[in-house]
């Protein structure tokens, strides 16, 4: 993903879910994004760019120690 893609993306987790979110760029991957609360990885942040239509499939794993 683009640097300016990232940016409106994070704003986007800010002013929906919370306000503390980082949308950060992955080293080795260009159609994927991590976020972050904080230090705490939360989860990756998918491009779908499939048929021309641009969407962005967020997955987070919970994990049963974690409830």
């Amino acid at each position: 993903m683009k640097p300016e893609e990232i940016r409106k993306l994070e704003a986007y987790f800010k002013r929906v879910l919370n306000p503390q979110l980082e949308v950060r760029a992955r080293p080795r991957k260009d159609d994927s994004a991590e976020v972050y609360l904080g230090e705490e990885f939360l989860g990756i942040l998918y491009l779908d760019d499939e048929d021309g239509d641009r969407s962005y499939n967020f997955s987070m794993a919970i994990l049963d120690v974690d409830l």
